[in-house]
């Protein structure tokens, strides 16, 4: 396994930290109103989602981590990880916007490109 390939798995799980915190905990703040193009009322409503949705990229994150912390024993783990951000990405761009493709899905491809390389 790869230095460049642990490096970007490790980017990958801090981007889902990363958005962890902006959906759990800035979901109706003014960074997470710019970042998700929302009003107050709109992200007030639908925070409990929001939030759900944070714990769920925590889990990845953790994921990532935890193959990670494993070495080559974690292998595994993290392509099942990195498959999980991939496919979640091409959902969140088929349904919310294109955006979400290169910041969620190809991050993910690049680390599984480079972990079975």
């Amino acid at each position: 396994m790869s230095t460049l390939a642990n490096i970007v798995i490790a980017i990958v799980a801090l981007l889902h930290v990363y958005f962890l915190v902006l959906e759990m905990f800035l979901w109706d703040k003014p960074l997470g109103l710019k970042t998700f193009k929302q009003t107050l009322e709109k992200a007030t409503d639908s925070k409990v989602l929001a939030a759900n949705q944070g714990l769920y990229n925590g889990f990845l994150a953790v994921g990532l981590f935890w193959g990670l912390s494993l070495g080559a024993a974690g292998l595994s783990i993290e392509v099942f990880f990195l498959s999980c951000v991939i496919v979640a990405g091409l959902y969140g761009a088929a349904t919310v916007g294109k955006k979400i493709l290169f910041v969620q899905a190809v991050p993910a491809a690049v680390g599984l490109i480079l972990l079975l390389a």
